[in-house]
């Protein structure tokens, strides 16, 4: 499901209970829904029971007729699995006849897509490629994969190997490495939204204290002023902000969850994480003491 089709459903997520229940009681089944929730893999239905096919069919159609949901966007559902975590060895970081350029997500998937063993397979996030080493021109890929409870799709594919151009892959079983946390509410890295202890948050956008989809309301950018020269207009209900703000983390030209952002593109590294807040910390501190100094000399 696209971002899009999240935020939207979200929004409704009282109603849409509400009228899924409903549908479920005609069916004349004891599944209820209890609430709803998104994550970076689309919408989790949490129901009362474990539910069975016709109960997901039930959501399914409902979700796919919603007026606020564009149906061509809509994946199919499916009932809890458990992942897998794989990583294909063997495969070059510049595959293409252009050394410069890296290998991508996209390729993995487009790879995974062209071999017979991967069918009836679904990822569960983004491929991730690192090099084997600074110096290395191989690749290490970690897939994770949508598994039922006896392992069953991990065990098909472990110690399996396939070609990649004049290149023979591998696939091993690996361990969970869900990276460097980043938290929703301050928008830092390395620690998890349940561990923040400050009351509040703060917008991925604007970095000011209110939730990202309220900045529309309460973002200082949106509302008219027409006491400055020239006069802000107000941003007109349902458009984008016209603004752009600089990253919290890294103080670049995108949001502070943007996949351009270095701290991204590193969240499976820790240790550059630790290195680089060490270094944001020294500046800070530098910074302070430049300042009393210059006090101190008046």
């Amino acid at each position: 499901m696209s971002t899009d089709n999240i935020s939207s459903f979200m929004k409704n997520s009282s109603l849409y209970i509400a009228n899924i229940n409903r549908k479920l009681c005609n069916a004349k089944t004891e599944v209820l829904v209890d609430y709803i929730r998104s994550d970076s893999t689309g919408i989790i239905i949490i129901t009362n029971k474990i539910g069975q096919q016709s109960d997901l069919s039930i959501i399914d159609n409902y979700i796919k007729n919603s007026n606020d949901v564009n149906s061509l966007q809509v994946e199919n559902s499916r009932l809890p699995m458990s992942k897998s975590y794989l990583k294909i060895i063997g495969i070059p970081f510049f595959p293409h006849s252009n050394s410069i350029e890296k290998l991508t997500s996209l390729d993995i998937e487009t790879i995974l897509k062209q071999n017979h063993i991967f069918d009836n397979i679904s990822l569960a996030s983004k491929p991730r490629v690192i090099k084997v080493s600074p110096k290395s021109d191989m690749a290490i890929v970690w897939i994770d994969i949508w598994n039922v409870q006896s392992g069953k799709n991990a065990k098909l594919l472990i110690n399996r190997c396939f070609n990649v151009g004049n290149y023979i892959a591998t696939i091993r079983g690996a361990n969970m490495n869900l990276g460097v946390p980043q938290c929703k509410n301050c928008w830092k890295w390395g620690h998890s939204t349940f561990l923040y202890r400050i009351q509040g948050a703060k917008c991925v956008k604007c970095n000011s204290p209110h939730k990202s989809e309220h900045h529309r309301e309460f973002g200082w950018c949106c509302k008219a002023n027409n006491k400055i020269n020239p006069p802000r207009l107000e941003t007109k209900k349902g458009e984008p902000c016209p603004y752009s703000f600089k990253c919290s983390n890294c103080k670049r030209n995108h949001q502070a969850n943007s996949s351009t952002c270095p701290f991204w593109k590193h969240r499976f590294h820790r240790e550059w994480h630790v290195k680089k807040y060490a270094e944001i910390r020294e500046n800070r501190s530098t910074s302070i003491r430049s300042g009393a100094n210059g006090l101190n000399t008046q």
